[in-house]
């Protein structure tokens, strides 16, 4: 079971893990963006690749890669698996 505390950031996950996603904390147009692209609560996510400090996040999500930018990751919580 997973607890609310464990909730974080996309951007806070580790390579090679795998979560949740919970929530999409944005606005219309970024919470639209994300859903068409397969990102909505729910839906199971994996880091693949991240830069250490800033840049694109690199995901796999219903099977596809999609690269995503570092301000939208960081609208998309997710709770570890």
């Amino acid at each position: 079971m997973v607890s609310e505390n464990s909730n974080m950031s996309l951007t806070d996950m580790k390579e090679g893990q795998t979560g949740i996603i919970v929530s999409v904390a944005g606005g219309k147009g970024a919470t639209k963006r994300l859903a068409d692209l397969g990102l909505s609560p729910g839906t199971e996510i994996k880091v693949i690749r991240k830069a250490l400090f800033s840049g694109p996040v690199k995901v796999l999500v219903r099977g596809s890669r999609i690269v995503i930018g570092r301000g939208l990751a960081l609208k998309i919580i997710v709770a570890l698996k």
